[in-house]
């Protein structure tokens, strides 16, 4: 009888996943490896089995044990496929920013999902890192699974995704390109490719271009697990063992814009529906094959599925509030609302670690014709050169709520900013329609919204700027 095609279980289906040539244009031939065809839908399942594995023979993790781990989704869900065939427990902690997607998709494996908030310094108990160290040293039987940190995150890539890569290009593989998150493709995908060829493969890494890896100044960014963000106040910048930086020949950093242009084209134009840091991925491979010549062959690695992600990268609505999308040219747009959409002029912003009267002297600068003047505020360091994301937009600051915070005595001039901050002022991403936008903010406390573009808030807005862009009622 011939040999059924056929696995004892979904474990035989990590991993193993194939090339297809894309469409670039360019001489050189690209090939993408699809890894969100592996059994959980992204490339962390080869860590996910690699590290249980590895943890079971170490004797770290013990029949009826608990798997703990902190993570952007994917490995989370690579982990608890594993743990559901395996029988275990298993705790996953995500911050508030993980696609709804991916917290569904945790629990359908049967992972308990603890959500803690984003944009905390790492040292913070609540960080998910933080909170799930904690947690595994809690728990009886507890095991943190520790992708950033685990030998063998990237060891799973040098023992399966290298040499698939090889065999699959026949030895032809002439440059890798692979995003940077926890390091582990990279490096363990990377060193195998190197020493293999002797070293004649090239390894290049795409990073969102404000993360710490490409040279960023570490602000969020809105690719979920690429990159390496640094929060302001975070005590010491410690990067994951996992990531060998001398495996890395060289970096391309890529924009939020471009790499979600990129991957909305590669579904509407090659039927691959991918993940954001598949976008960052692809760009850095498009600038990566025109600089090549017609003998070279890349392989970039897309790591996850775009279903992952139907409600954010997919989103007209997301992405518009976001001001990753222009909008509709034909009618008026936030943007039209010139000189306050202007990209190149700077926006007011106020530090909350700044003091109270040095507050006090912005806002009162900008007082005009007895008006209230309002200024968003958050923990991000404040510049011309450093424009605030969406997510750093914490609070705001009005110059009437600070001076009678001085009058009653519960503000003094050295006193914190952060002990003021009122609600953050609505946004508007620079593509939506001045109209919907008018009827937001109408009524608003503040009567004062923030603009922003590609994520990041790029001027202010008032109801009148907005109301003399369109027609007077008749």
């Amino acid at each position: 009888m011939d040999a059924m095609d056929a696995y004892e279980s979904a474990l035989g289906l990590v991993g193993g996943t194939p090339l297809v040539r894309l469409r670039t244009g360019s001489a050189a031939a690209v090939y993408a490896k699809l890894e969100y065809l592996s059994i959980g839908g992204s490339t962390k399942d080869r860590i996910g089995l690699r590290m249980i594995e590895q943890a079971e023979k170490d004797g770290l993790l013990r029949p009826g044990g608990t798997i703990v781990e902190a993570t952007s989704g994917n490995t989370g869900i690579g982990l608890a496929l594993v743990a559901a065939e395996k029988g275990y427990r298993i705790v996953v902690v995500v911050s508030d920013r993980v696609s709804d997607e991916k917290v569904d998709t945790l629990r359908a494996f049967g992972a308990e999902v603890v959500v803690k908030p984003a944009g905390l310094p790492r040292q913070h108990p609540d960080h998910p890192m933080s909170f799930a160290a904690h947690l595994a040293r809690a728990t009886p039987g507890g095991w943190l699974a520790n992708q950033y940190d685990n030998p063998a995150n990237p060891e799973a890539h040098y023992l399966t995704t290298g040499p698939e890569i090889w065999r699959q290009t026949r030895g032809r593989v002439t440059h890798l390109v692979s995003c940077i998150g926890t390091g582990g493709t990279i490096s363990g995908a990377g060193r195998y490719l190197k020493e293999v060829s002797e070293h004649s493969v090239e390894v290049i890494g795409a990073d969102p271009a404000s993360s710490v890896y490409s040279g960023g100044d570490g602000r969020p960014y809105f690719i979920e697990a690429a990159g390496h963000f640094l929060h302001p106040d975070t005590a010491e910048d410690v990067w994951p063992t996992s990531y060998h930086p001398e495996v890395v020949d060289r970096i391309v950093p890529v924009a939020d814009r471009e790499a979600l242009d990129t991957l909305r084209r590669l579904a509407r134009e090659q039927g691959l529906l991918v993940g954001g840091s598949s976008g960052t991925a692809l760009t850095a491979a498009h600038r990566v094959a025109a600089d090549a010549g017609p003998e070279a062959v890349v392989v970039v690695i897309l790591p996850d599925s775009g279903r992952q992600y139907l409600s954010k990268y997919f989103n007209d609505s997301w992405m518009l509030r976001l001001g990753f999308l222009d909008g509709d040219e034909s009618a008026p747009r936030v943007a039209d609302a010139a000189p306050l959409a202007d990209d190149t002029s700077p926006l007011p912003y106020l530090n909350s670690r700044t003091s109270v009267g040095d507050a006090l002297e912005v806002l009162r600068a900008r007082k005009q014709g007895g008006a209230n003047p309002v200024l968003p505020a958050g923990p991000c360091p404040a510049g011309p050169d450093r424009r605030p994301t969406a997510p750093e937009l914490t609070g705001s600051v009005t110059l009437a709520a600070l001076e009678a915070a001085l009058r009653n005595g519960t503000a003094g001039p050295a006193g914190p900013l952060s002990d003021h901050l009122e609600p953050p002022l609505p946004h508007f991403g620079y593509g939506e329609p001045a109209a919907a936008a008018l009827v937001t903010l109408t009524g608003h406390a503040q009567d004062t919204a923030v603009v922003l573009r590609d994520g990041c808030a790029r001027a202010l807005i008032r109801s009148g700027d907005l109301r003399a862009l369109l027609p007077t009622p008749r």
